[in-house]
């Protein structure tokens, strides 16, 4: 079966979420209360149709002249005037007086035809807008000729072969004054602008699309200088693809307790700690890593302004102003009230199509508490992780944990979302206080349990050993005078051996001396006794031969 052909919008996300675009050559509703950005929606469908898609277009008002819609839209970027002297679009105010129809007692449409079929004819029109619908019939109360009127108004734009957009008042427990989504029964679009605690917030939703699958949802859209654009940041499987690439944190011994390789590329990473345990800091330096790594990174910070991190950030020895300078560092600074959460949401979903970072940094996320409940906020940040991981962006949210167990499992809900989770907090003691630093879950990867001194320096951020002693873990100065006492120690002990080699060497040189001394006694008895022998020897040779002498002197024999 043939699918049913489509005309693009040209509006951000909106071709996304209708699968396509809208019914071509067939009339499309957009009914929404005063206010809710009909006429903006109308004009950037005719605008983008002529110069993204080739398609002329004729915008129809019966409300505002065309001078004034001209100069209404101007600050969205669009030239009308350049447009109609181009013949891309024709912009045509009709004006429908309530008397002329009181004295003759006729109303047809036949005129408003001839008109339009003029304007399609001259530029060769394939796109047409009617704003609004309610003013064609502001002074006609027979609903018989009105329902007749429309149904062939919608049968004689389906014969032109026109993509028309109608834009139509909502009514009460309708979507329109008159019911025209019984006649424009191919699609209707519904924008809605709320007010919930003072914030504005501006939605659209699909009712119906006869014959597409399409977004059944309601859809943030954002109405700024760029134009008309829809957040479609809504689907839930689970089938992003993943990097296994690491990258660093910035600092060398935080990566060190994550295989020394640091966190994934495209992961989602918490920071939750206390006030005042640095959760900016850690932030501020992986986003000056990502810049040193010629990485593009939007910082989006909802408690200082971009002037106050840059300043506060040099005293850590970190100058993210260069890296701005460097068109590396965006800053995107504001309040959480400016808006409700499904425009922040919009707003960031934008900024990051504009500037396409690879890092992105919420901090902190908590102070979204003040425009929505901890249900809204997670069900935003999890749009916003979802969308993020399908573009590959890796993202650093921080976030303010009160000083109770309870909090820091749950951080607004955003704990069990993320892919790696950082735990800041302080540790009192000996009257100082001083931040531990825990890596209580990093997926996909060996990481340390162990407990780190987190300390920041006017070179940085660094994390070190903590000391186990007698009373229990030893951070700050306690730890400090552990490690003199160790170095004293190895000093002492050193200083000992030292000592003992001394006196080592001195026994030896008297036991040597002693052995020298005995060993020449022994000699000197040894001689003495060889002495006497020798002398015994002699004497005796000399008594022989003196008894031989004797012997001879007797027998009287002369020696020969």
């Amino acid at each position: 079966m043939k699918p049913l052909p489509k005309s693009l919008s040209g509006i951000a996300g909106l071709d996304e979420i209708t699968g396509g675009g809208l019914p071509e050559g067939r009339p499309t509703l957009v009914c929404g209360s005063a206010g809710s950005g009909k006429t903006l929606f109308s004009v950037e469908f005719i605008v983008r149709g002529a110069m993204d898609f080739n398609e002329p277009g004729v915008f129809m008002a019966f409300e505002e002249k065309a001078d004034e819609l001209a100069q209404n839209v101007a600050s969205l970027g669009f030239d009308l005037n350049k447009l109609q002297r181009d013949k891309l679009i024709k912009l045509d105010h009709v004006r429908i007086e309530r008397s002329e129809i009181e004295e003759t007692g006729e109303y047809d449409l036949d005129g408003l035809f001839i008109r339009l079929g003029y304007a399609i004819d001259s530029i060769g029109a394939k796109r047409v807008v009617l704003d609004t619908i309610e003013n064609l019939f502001s002074g006609l109360s027979n609903q018989g000729i009105l329902r007749a009127e429309l149904r062939r108004l919608f049968e004689w734009l389906k014969a032109k072969k026109v993509t028309t957009i109608i834009t139509g008042e909502r009514g009460d427990g309708t979507l329109t004054r008159h019911g025209l989504e019984e006649y424009v029964s191919d699609c209707v679009i519904l924008l809605d602008h709320r007010i919930s605690n003072q914030i504005s917030t501006r939605l659209l939703r699909i009712v119906k699309y006869r014959g597409s699958v399409h977004g059944t949802n309601e859809y943030p859209f954002l109405i700024n200088e760029s134009g008309f654009s829809v957040l479609p940041v809504t689907s839930l499987a689970l089938d992003h693809p993943v990097s296994s690439e690491r990258i660093s944190s910035g600092i060398p011994s935080l990566d060190k307790m994550l295989e020394g390789k640091g966190f994934f590329r495209g992961s989602s990473i918490l920071v939750s700690g206390t006030a005042g345990t640095g959760k900016t800091s850690i932030a501020a330096t992986f986003a000056n890593e990502a810049c040193r790594r010629k990485e593009r990174c939007i910082f989006f910070a909802f408690e200082e302004s971009s002037h106050q991190i840059v300043r506060n950030m040099l005293s850590i020895g970190i100058d993210l102003k260069k890296h701005m300078d460097d068109g590396l560092l965006k800053f995107q600074a504001s309040r959480p009230t400016l808006n409700g959460l499904e425009m922040h949401l919009v707003t960031i979903h934008n900024e990051i199509r504009k500037f396409k970072p690879s890092l992105v940094i919420l901090d902190p996320i908590t102070n979204l508490i003040t425009v929505g409940s901890v249900s809204d906020v997670k069900a935003m940040l999890i749009r916003l992780i979802d969308f993020l991981q399908a573009e590959q962006i890796t993202v650093m949210f921080t976030a303010l944990s009160l000083n109770n167990i309870v909090n820091e499992q749950t951080d607004e809900g955003v704990s069990s979302l993320v892919d790696a989770w950082l735990l800041v907090r302080d540790i009192e003691n000996n009257g100082e206080r001083n931040r531990g630093m825990y890596v209580m879950k990093s997926r996909g990867m060996k990481h340390s349990n162990q407990v780190r001194e987190f300390v920041i320096t006017d070179k940085g951020l660094k994390l070190v050993d903590v000391y186990l002693g007698p009373e229990g873990v030893l951070t700050g100065s306690a730890r400090e005078a552990q490690q003199l006492q160790e170095e004293t120690g190895i000093v002492l002990r050193e200083n000992a051996v030292s000592r003992k080699d001394r006196e080592i060497e001195r026994k030896r040189l008297v036991l040597e001396s002693k052995i020298a001394g005995l060993k020449e006694e022994f000699e000197s008895i040894q001689d003495e006794l060889n002495k006497t022998y020798i002398e015994d020897e002699l004497r005796k040779d000399v008594m022989a031969k003196n008894r031989e002498q004797i012997t001879r002197s007797r027998h009287n024999e002369q020696p020969e």
